[in-house]
């Protein structure tokens, strides 16, 4: 562990702390977390950075719970770039993660680095405890965290970009407002539907357009056995950043004779891509199988008719600092 002299102690808002070391520390990414609580009390399971470049490759940091021991948080580095493929490649370097305090020195971690085929993330499992995080990094509910990356090397031709300066973002995971948290797409002669797949109408929740994809004969393994449904994730409707959205969501067939819904938990990380629509769509193949469907008293298709729905419970944004 190394410990840094810098105080920061004079400085009032986690913000401004980030945006002072930008130009210093040419080689980070700082991502400032709004909404820590929703990792460490279990509502999510992982928080992840934008992608970001540093010596020409593309890389990402990941916050989530500590495998294998409570009440810990790990912290990864993640290297995503579209080059590292194949099984010959590796990339070389020296890595430093850390976070920003609110009171007292920095604590952060160095290691030397080294990337492949088999080994895409280097971290640490046991970064920090939930105790200390409170006691000293956690502010209104912000915590700040980094990875500075240096003497990079590849083994693989690679342009590299020159940084003025460092980069941050900050990340919010919102709790989506009742009124506005629920799409019901009700379908009629339901058994006279032709083709593949049926889409709903797209609707606004959060940053992004949304909409239902149903397979009522199923999709790959569903295929003839089950209803496959999907939730796909398209426009953005803000002009923060167009990257990858997180959204803990629930999707479900109503039970329109008892209210014995039949409901799945979901939490999926929706990339961004205006061409390839398929990578932004994401669901199961065997979600609801046809037999339960077609039971008569569970209630789910009255009369050739079905309610499909999906509840977002939180949904992430993102913005540059």
């Amino acid at each position: 562990m190394v410990i840094s002299p810098i105080s920061f102690l004079q400085i009032p808002k986690v913000e401004d702390n980030i945006k002072g070391q930008l130009k210093e520390r040419k080689n980070a990414h700082f991502m400032l977390v709004d909404g820590i609580s929703k990792l460490t009390t279990g509502k999510v399971q992982t928080y992840q950075s934008s992608d970001f470049h540093v010596s020409g490759l593309k890389w990402r940091l990941l916050i989530r719970p500590a495998i294998g021991v409570k009440d810990f948080l790990s912290f990864v580095l993640w290297i995503t770039d579209e080059k590292c493929i194949g099984s010959n490649w590796e990339v070389k370097f020296v890595f430093k993660i850390g976070i920003v305090p609110r009171i007292g020195p920095e604590i952060c971690y160095l290691y030397a680095g080294h990337h492949n085929e088999t080994s895409l993330f280097q971290g640490l499992n046991s970064f920090i405890s939930y105790m200390d995080l409170k006691e000293r990094f956690i502010v209104n509910d912000k915590a700040a965290f980094y990875a500075e990356i240096t003497d990079v090397q590849p083994n693989f031709p690679v342009i590299r970009i020159h940084r003025a300066m460092g980069t941050a973002e900050r990340f919010k995971l919102i709790e989506v407002p009742r009124n506005n948290s629920r799409f019901t797409w009700k379908i009629t002669q339901f058994s006279s539907f032709n083709g593949e797949n049926h889409s709903s109408y797209e609707f606004t929740v959060g940053p992004r357009r949304w909409k239902l994809v149903m397979y009522p004969k199923g999709s790959g393994e569903g295929r003839g056995n089950s209803l496959s449904l999907y939730l796909n994730a398209s426009e953005f409707v803000t002009n923060g950043p167009k990257g990858r959205t997180l959204a803990v969501f629930k999707m479900k067939v109503l039970d329109q004779l008892h209210r014995n819904h039949y409901e799945t938990d979901h939490e999926d990380w929706f990339p961004y891509d205006p061409v390839n629509l398929k990578v932004c769509t994401l669901g199961r193949q065997n979600w609801l199988p046809l037999e339960e469907l077609h039971k008569a008293s569970r209630g789910l298709l009255v009369n050739d008719q079905i309610y499909i729905g999906v509840e977002f419970l939180f949904v992430s944004t993102t913005e540059y600092l």
